[in-house]
């Protein structure tokens, strides 16, 4: 299954590397549906428990009694959630865990999800929402927050295809090439881009989406789950098709 592993070393700052501090519930979880798949073990710097952030996320929690429906909850369906596409009652949710620099995230990006968009979301089936979950240092993380900064303008569909347009990785994600990537996806105010991707909102935001994919397990990208199934890496679009019928017919009987 191809998909793009946080490499040993990386250059991002420790502080935005959480620690892998699976509580009991989220690891019978990850057992329980095969997200080991995803190689859930803490990436090397990632890796000591106990280097807390005060935020008590080292705290054990009780098992709980339904995983699958655990993982399920993990969609948002809010209605103004920026970087999702579809209703928010549709029957189906895709939640995908992307970094602007992977190669694999790029080929699902462009060979993909623009069918999934067109073939599930338009007709009411289908629901898509992104998690930036950057592992591949600095430059990824300041291309999630940039994500984000075009999301409060209405443009992150936009600025997400731009940056995952081929031969866009490889020009980097230094502020210059952020900025010329929101302008390409028409964002409106580039300096409020700027201020909204260097500020704290972006910054908590990112590490919100962070914290869930490691608390599951995450650890390479792109990781999806779909109504609380795992799927690991770009498959080929039959995978999605056939596992979104699934999720849909399951659905209609609940």
């Amino acid at each position: 299954m191809p998909s793009s592993k946080k490499p040993k070393k990386s250059s991002a700052k420790k502080s935005s590397a959480k620690p892998l501090l699976i509580s009991a519930g989220v690891a019978l979880a990850a057992i329980t549906l095969g997200l080991v798949s995803w190689q859930a073990t803490a990436p090397a710097e990632t890796a000591s428990a106990g280097s807390g952030d005060g935020s008590g996320s080292g705290a054990v929690a009780a098992p709980r009694t339904d995983p699958a429906a655990e993982l399920k909850a993990l969609a948002r369906r809010e209605s103004g959630d920026k970087l999702a596409v579809g209703r928010a009652d549709a029957p189906v949710v895709l939640i995908e865990y992307s970094d602007f620099k992977c190669g694999y995230c790029g080929k699902f990006a462009r060979d993909t999800e623009p069918e999934l968009v067109k073939k599930y979301v338009e007709d009411g089936t289908l629901r898509i929402e992104w998690r930036n979950f950057p592992i591949f240092g600095a430059e990824s993380e300041a291309a999630a927050k940039a994500a984000w900064a075009a999301g409060q303008q209405d443009r992150f569909d936009a600025f997400h295809a731009a940056a995952y347009a081929g031969g866009s990785k490889e020009k980097g994600f230094a502020e210059p090439r952020l900025v010329e990537l929101a302008r390409e996806a028409g964002v409106p105010d580039l300096e409020r881009f700027k201020s909204d991707m260097a500020g704290e909102q972006a910054a908590a935001a990112l590490k919100k989406d962070q914290e869930e994919g490691y608390r599951i397990g995450v650890t390479s990208t792109p990781s999806f789950l779909l109504n609380g199934k795992p799927i690991a890496g770009a498959q080929p679009i039959d995978a999605f098709t056939a596992a979104i019928a699934r999720a849909k017919a399951e659905a209609a009987k609940q």
